[in-house]
């Protein structure tokens, strides 16, 4: 018979828990994922952190990964020795990516988030196109994208501001983009008003980005390991090995990420901030423009008259093909079918472009 739980909800809102209570049976109690490890997953119930291990039904061989726990869930356990996660509860606000390899799988980055924090520094690691492609990720996730510019204080101000007029230039006007230094806690307040109480903000960026320094300085302690950069490149070495959840003495909560080399679009993305080419591609004299040598192309006029970069244009390109090579394995996977994988031009999905 369900009771009501004696877990208050101003201590699930510490973990980021938005609305009522669910009713819980006796002996079960409502956490968050807050990291997951070879052995298990750690989990948090507002007040302490604790390790639990999967249920029997989250380890069947044939389930698909998305359908396990992952970090950012809110889970109901079974308290015992040791404790269970039997049930994961919906998701709202899931960022994720294909996963690697030749059968099509999705891997969730993080769940039940409410911003995704883009950081890419301002020294060699700073790629438009990178993060057009992270951004292309976070339209499908329910999720606001913030773009964060980490190192300010390491550039020349007057490249940093070049850097961010290209990026207003390729962006949608309306996602943020923002500049600091990640070990200044007067420059990181500029992210407040994206990390409200109760809201979840997820890191993504590169290794080196300044993910875990960034942390440290929301967090006002020194908790995640961070390394010097490299003298040869100047990236900071890899140092978050696993996604993780940490409340935030405002009131938010924030997800760490690995640096990912692989980001694989999942083949459900609208490309909604390449719109104006959309838009461009929908003036062609031509339905089926291959905008290479038709007449009455919008495409080609807009390049050759400068109102489009050519690079964006590739861009857009590479990430078109991508989103509908995915989505054609998709289509496989529902099928049944096992169709060996076409070789296409696009192959390259690193985060290096």
């Amino acid at each position: 018979m369900a009771t009501v739980p004696t877990q208050s909800t101003s201590t699930l809102r510490r973990i980021g828990w938005q609305g009522d209570l669910p009713p819980l049976a006796n002996g079960q109690m409502l956490a968050r994922v807050s990291a997951q490890h070879r052995a298990g997953y750690e989990v948090h119930d507002g007040e302490h952190a604790f390790n639990a291990q999967p249920a029997p039904k989250f380890l069947k061989r044939n389930l698909d990964p998305s359908d396990r726990p992952a970090v950012g869930d809110f889970v109901v356990i079974e308290t015992g020795t040791p404790p269970h996660i039997v049930e994961v509860l919906p998701r709202r606000g899931v960022l994720e990516r294909a996963a690697a390899g030749e059968r099509y799988a999705r891997q969730i980055i993080a769940s039940n988030i409410d911003v995704v924090l883009v950081l890419t520094g301002l020294d060699d690691d700073f790629n438009p196109a990178r993060i057009e492609r992270y951004l292309a990720l976070v339209e499908g996730s329910g999720a606001h994208a913030v773009v964060v510019l980490t190192k300010h204080d390491t550039v020349d101000p007057d490249d940093a501001e070049g850097m961010m007029a290209e990026l207003r230039e390729r962006l949608p006007a309306a996602t943020p983009i923002i500049a600091i230094n990640g070990k200044d806690a007067a420059r990181v307040a500029a992210l407040d008003p994206f990390l409200a109480p109760t809201a979840t903000a997820v890191l993504v960026g590169s290794s080196g980005a300044g993910k875990s320094t960034l942390t440290n300085t929301l967090l006002g302690e020194h908790r995640m390991a961070t390394a010097a950069t490299r003298a040869n490149d100047d990236h900071g070495r890899h140092t978050t090995t696993h996604r993780a959840l940490l409340p935030l003495p405002c009131g938010a909560c924030l997800i760490d990420t690995p640096g990912m080399r692989e980001l694989k679009l999942t083949g459900d993305e609208d490309l909604e901030l390449f719109a104006d080419i959309d838009a461009l591609t929908e003036q062609c004299r031509f339905a089926d423009c291959s905008h290479a040598t038709e007449p009455g192309c919008a495409v080609r006029a807009a390049l050759e008259e400068g109102e489009l970069d050519h690079d964006r244009w590739r861009h857009y390109q590479k990430l078109r093909d991508q989103r509908e090579e995915q989505a054609a394995r998709f289509e496989d996977r529902l099928r049944g079918t096992r169709q060996p994988i076409r070789p296409h031009r696009h192959r390259d999905w690193q985060e290096r472009e």
